[in-house]
Order: C-alpha cells, then sequence, then structure tokens
C-alpha cells in the first residue's frame, strides 16, 4: 500500500513538473508566426485635422491579430516632409504614434494636407488615413535666423570676390523651413573663407543675447544643407562673449568659442549642440580661451557664420536654415 501510494505521488510530481515546465515556454506563440493576419480594429486617426502650432496633436492606431512589424510613414503632399514610426506588435495606439508635427525628413511640414500610411515587413497589406495639418508645429526658443525677411539691420556680411561666387537669401522650394534660406556657394583658389555673415545681439535689441547663464541648458540649432556630389564645406560658428559687459568684443581678454561642422552629407541635416559643450578653436585646432576661460552664454554678443572650403578643393556650395537657440532640449523641428 505503501508503494503504490509512493508511486502515485512520484507520478504526480512528475506531471506537475512538466506543466510548470511548458507554461514556462519563452519566444513568440505559432499564431504570431505561422496565424493568418487579419485586422481586428481598423486603422485610423484620433482627429482628421490638428493645429499643431497651439500644441494640438494626433495619434494613429489599429489592432492586429498577430504580432508585425509596422512602419507608419507621414508625407506632407505639399511640402514632401516626411514623419516616420516604427515599432512591433499587435497593437499601434497614442503610447507609440503621437505625433506633433515635428519632421523626420526634412523639409518641415507646412499647413497642408498629409497622408498616412501603415506598412508591415512580412505583410502586403497596406492602409492610408488622411489629417490635415491646419498649422505648422510651433518651436520655442530665440530664433536668430530663417531667413523669411531681408538681413536684419545689424547683421553684417563679407564675401570674396571669387569665382562662381552666390551668396544671397534665396526663396524656392529647397528651403528647410518656410520658404527661403541663406545659399552659400563659390570658389576661392587663395583663402579658405569664402564668405561670413555676423549675426549680432544689438540687430534685436539688446546688447547680448536673451539667454541664461546655465551653459548646459541652452543648445544652439541650424539646418545645414550638404550639397549632392560636393564634400569640401565646412561651416564655422564662433560664439562671442562679452566679458566684462562693455559692449565690444576684444580678441586678446576675452572668451570666443566655436563649432565647426564638416559638410559631408547630403540634403539638409539639424545640427544641435549644447553651449557647454562648445570649445576654444584657432585654425581648426583646439586652444585656450583668451578671456575668464567660462563658457557664459548670458554674455553672448555676437554669433559668427563662416563658410571655408581647402582654397585647393574647388568650387564649394552649402545652404543655411532656420538658426534657433532653444532651452532644456535640442531642437524637434
Amino acid at each position: 500500500m505503501k508503494t503504490s501510494f509512493l508511486i502515485l505521488a512520484i507520478v504526480l510530481l512528475f506531471s506537475s513538473c512538466r506543466k510548470n515546465e511548458l507554461d514556462k515556454i519563452e519566444g513568440p506563440s505559432l499564431k504570431d508566426q505561422y496565424g493568418k493576419f487579419q485586422v481586428i480594429n481598423e486603422f485610423k486617426a484620433s482627429k482628421d485635422s490638428v493645429d499643431f502650432y497651439n500644441g494640438q496633436s494626433v495619434y494613429f492606431e489599429a489592432e492586429f491579430s498577430k504580432t508585425v512589424n509596422w512602419t507608419l510613414s507621414i508625407t506632407g503632399m505639399t511640402s514632401g516632409a516626411k514623419k516616420v514610426f516604427q515599432g512591433t506588435g499587435k497593437i499601434i495606439d497614442n503610447t507609440s504614434t503621437t505625433w506633433n508635427g515635428s519632421t523626420t525628413q526634412f523639409p518641415v511640414f507646412k499647413t497642408e494636407n498629409c497622408k498616412a500610411v501603415l506598412k508591415f515587413d512580412s505583410e502586403p497589406d497596406t492602409f492610408v488615413v488622411y489629417v490635415k495639418a491646419l498649422s505648422k508645429k510651433n518651436n520655442t526658443g530665440f530664433l536668430i535666423a530663417d531667413f523669411e525677411t531681408p538681413f536684419k539691420s545689424g547683421w553684417s556680411s563679407f564675401i570674396q570676390s571669387g569665382a562662381n561666387m552666390d551668396f544671397q537669401i534665396k526663396s524656392d522650394n529647397t528651403a528647410a523651413e518656410g520658404n527661403a534660406h541663406y545659399n552659400m556657394a563659390g570658389t576661392v583658389n587663395w583663402d579658405w573663407l569664402i564668405g561670413l555673415v555676423n549675426f549680432k545681439a544689438t540687430a534685436y535689441g539688446a546688447p547680448v543675447f536673451p539667454l541664461n547663464a546655465n551653459p548646459g541648458s541652452n543648445y544652439f540649432n541650424v539646418l545645414i544643407w550638404g550639397e549632392p556630389g560636393l564634400t569640401n564645406s565646412l561651416v564655422l560658428f564662433q560664439f562671442q562673449e562679452d566679458d566684462n559687459l562693455n559692449g565690444t568684443f576684444t580678441s586678446q581678454n576675452e572668451d570666443m568659442y566655436s563649432l565647426q561642422v564638416n559638410v559631408n552629407w547630403e540634403g539638409w541635416k539639424l545640427i544641435s549642440v549644447k553651449y557647454s559643450d562648445l570649445t576654444c578653436l584657432v585654425n581648426g585646432a583646439p586652444a585656450t580661451p583668451s578671456g575668464n576661460k567660462q563658457l557664459e552664454p548670458n554674455k553672448l554678443m555676437q554669433i559668427n557664420m563662416l563658410h571655408l572650403a581647402n582654397p585647393s578643393s574647388g568650387y564649394a556650395k552649402t545652404k543655411l536654415d532656420y538658426m534657433i537657440i532653444t532651452q532644456n532640449a535640442p531642437l524637434e523641428p
């Protein structure tokens, strides 16, 4: 009798262990791997129009019968701007697709109709909905230049007398933001400098830019164009600080920090740099600042933009658009 009881206990124990092991099997289910793909809740937008400028957003939702890798692409039907969301799962909703009007691929969105297309890696199905952008996204920060109007009184520029020089504000369909950008192009075979623009704080009505003193909370942002087939442009930004706040900058005893960008891509690209990450450069090499050696954005009195290229490299071209200083985070265009 004892023997029979012992055998029964062992069998029950073994069965229990096998059940627990089966319950712990990890990985995708057979239904997810081989089941038929079906739409349980149709693809739709949370609203058919959205006012991005005043802080509204829109999200997209759908539910499927199995786990899939999905891509949601939103394209501006006038601008060609694109926003892309990607994910994996059976559900898309506001946690994965909330759109505030920002852009993944330039130009930025305008007031326009937008087409949202949902596709999958392993399924042929494609779903489409339309949303109207009633306004473009409003970016907070101190706008230095968007080139939508002529040069401000107080800006200054210098252009070399080289060949094929073309430094001007242009209004065309290649602008990254709005309808205009600053074009810079030319051949200078005797000097690295092709042209420059000085953005002075006095052009905005004050001796220094209206920034707080914390270099870790200020971000300098600018959109730069890489000309297809050309990789020889350098764009150098210089940040001159008025250490003694006397209204002038003296290079011998005041700080100037720099950001040098090697334009080695094609199309528009956002460059965002925290002010505290700026360095002092002399002829492109790190150097010691001449002033109090403290990064002080609240004393920034002038930003210089220089278009440079090796004089032996020939024709150079690039463009600028939408230069802005934001607080606490980089620009989300």
